[in-house]
């Protein structure tokens, strides 16, 4: 199994669209890092990833929007295709399994609108909170065992 992590912000405001009766949330991310090149100067390069995530779970959607934090992970791909100079190119992509929000807006770099948002984490497995509520309750309680 090959598995893409990446930490970046939110290019756009995501897109929620329903595909033959399933969910899907499409975003972009990018990750930019500075470095110096062979001949010693500051070069900055930013990487983008087109992402995916299949899911029924959308309450995340309101909060996917342009400058967000994200920490984002699932199975990479990669579509090339002709540039306008016509020069082989490629674009990165990822089927997001799980998602994270990691700041608010305005921590990075954006004061647009409302500067918070839940630090949760959304798996497309994950069962639903009623779910994780029913099974925490029918577990019994770690101080009641006989050792």
């Amino acid at each position: 199994m090959i598995k893409l992590q990446v930490i970046g912000h939110l290019g756009k405001d995501c897109i929620l669209k329903e595909v033959n009766g399933k969910n899907v949330i499409n975003f972009s991310v990018a990750h930019s890092e500075k470095f110096k090149d062979a001949s010693g100067a500051q070069r900055e390069r930013t990487i983008w990833v087109e992402c995916a995530f299949w899911t029924d779970r959308t309450a995340i959607a309101p909060y996917l929007v342009k400058g967000q934090l994200v920490y984002a992970e699932g199975t990479p791909d990669v579509d090339g295709y002709l540039n306008k100079e016509n020069k082989p190119s490629a674009t990165l992509r990822m089927r997001v399994r799980d998602i994270q929000l990691l700041g608010s807006r305005s921590e990075s770099g954006n004061n647009q609108g409302s500067s918070s948002t839940p630090s949760s984490s959304y798996n497309s497995s994950a069962p639903s909170n009623a779910q994780q509520q029913v099974s925490s309750q029918m577990e019994e309680p770690a101080d009641d065992l006989p050792f």
